[in-house]
């Protein structure tokens, strides 16, 4: 008795987030439905025009949001930011660059500079451990 792999799905939700992608804006076939791993590659590689228009002018979700405007997703929350944002509204705050951007926006490189020095840190520590083995 053999049996057949059973196709590995996922929730829409899943899908949209690998995607990176609004699951409230995509359509309601793909809302309604689950998506295979099959499926949600070929969305990747070969993506129809629904995802293509959201990809270029959303809404985006949060971590898209935040990685546009160069900051957290936390910061975004700081800053008021809770809803998705089109293309046309990032490029505005981008603009504008309102106080609590150009804030968000230090703290991360900031984070970032923090992160760099501690990596290069413990790379000089397994190095010197190394050379005493």
């Amino acid at each position: 008795m053999t049996s057949h792999p059973s196709t590995q799905t996922m929730k829409p939700a899943t899908a949209a987030k690998k995607l990176g992608v609004y699951l409230q804006a995509t359509p309601a076939e793909f809302q309604e439905g689950v998506v295979s791993r099959d499926e949600l590659r070929a969305l990747q590689t070969d993506p129809p025009e629904w995802l293509l228009e959201l990809r270029r002018n959303g809404p985006h979700p949060r971590p898209v949001v935040a990685a546009r405007l160069g900051i957290s997703i936390a910061g975004l929350a700081r800053g008021g930011v809770t809803e998705p944002l089109t293309t046309e509204q990032i490029e505005e705050l981008r603009q504008e660059l309102p106080d609590w951007l150009r804030q968000e926006r230090a703290t991360q490189a900031d984070v970032r500079k923090e992160a760099a020095r501690i990596k290069e840190r413990n790379e000089a520590r397994a190095a010197d451990r190394s050379q005493r083995s």
